[in-house]
């Protein structure tokens, strides 16, 4: 299973996703959690003590190992071998395996650097070669995936809070995700407090597209003083965490 986790900064995206790795974790033997959001940080909120987590260097900056797999000079591979790159590189917590991917390097129409390719030809032999579950903490602008690679996600979660703002970003990824031929994409309301908010995201997208709401929750927001960590978020936001996770199932007829 393949999950791709989306949204505005500051929605509670990474905490959501941390959340879902957990949770999937406890059910299945071996989870990969993939940050792909250079402004967030998927290992404290998985509970990655926060000195490790700074030390912890993104993929794409590992020039060594892409130079020794993809070539240092003019002309490089475009099909680098990376299967055993996961294993080999990632973090392990319990039976969680954390990759942090780093940024996408930008450049003209043209470029497609080294960086890049590597960066590409891991995502694709973690989305399209492995059967273990992936879940991918992106940024809006989910630059990771490309036509290529969209098509090992099973599913694209979208978090939005109840603002107009999010909700923009929100219908911009649906549209990413479909150019890129991602076949589902759901919304997570998420830090709902009041029933107006709650009608508020309900009234802002199409029936189907809305696969679960979550309350604001205190030890949360309170995490947000701190490291985050999705592990000391509360026993409501386990449960509800939980009743997502089912829904993700049954929404791709796993459970």
């Amino acid at each position: 299973m393949k999950l791709a986790v989306s949204g505005k900064g500051g929605v509670g995206k990474t905490t959501i996703a941390a959340g879902l790795v957990q949770s999937f974790a406890n059910t299945h033997k071996l989870v990969y959690a993939i940050d792909g959001d250079p402004d967030a940080c998927l290992a404290a909120a998985l509970g990655i003590p926060e000195d490790t987590a700074n030390r912890l260097k993104p993929i794409a900056e590992m020039k060594e190992l892409i130079n020794s797999r993809g070539g240092s000079g003019s002309f490089y591979l475009l099909n680098p071998k990376v299967d055993d790159v996961p294993e080999q590189y990632a973090y392990r917590l319990g039976n969680i395996r954390f990759l942090r991917m780093g940024e996408v390097k930008k450049g003209g129409a043209d470029c497609y650097c080294r960086e890049n390719t590597f960066l590409q030809a891991l995502i694709a032999s973690l989305l399209l070669d492995r059967g273990e579950v992936v879940i991918m903490d992106m940024g809006a602008g989910i630059e990771h995936l490309s036509r290529g690679t969209a098509r090992g996600v099973d599913l694209m979660l979208v978090v939005v809070e109840p603002n107009r703002n999010s909700i923009n970003t929100a219908r911009n990824v649906i549209k990413m995700a479909a150019d890129l031929g991602i076949k589902k994409t759901r919304v997570v309301g998420n830090k709902i407090r009041f029933d107006r908010e709650r009608e508020f995201i309900t009234g802002s997208f199409q029936p189907g597209e809305l696969l679960e709401l979550i309350k604001f929750n205190e030890d949360v927001w309170g995490s947000a003083l701190g490291p985050a960590d999705a592990a000391k978020a509360g026993k409501n936001f386990a449960s509800e965490i939980e009743t997502l996770r089912e829904k993700i199932l049954l929404e791709l007829d796993e459970n």
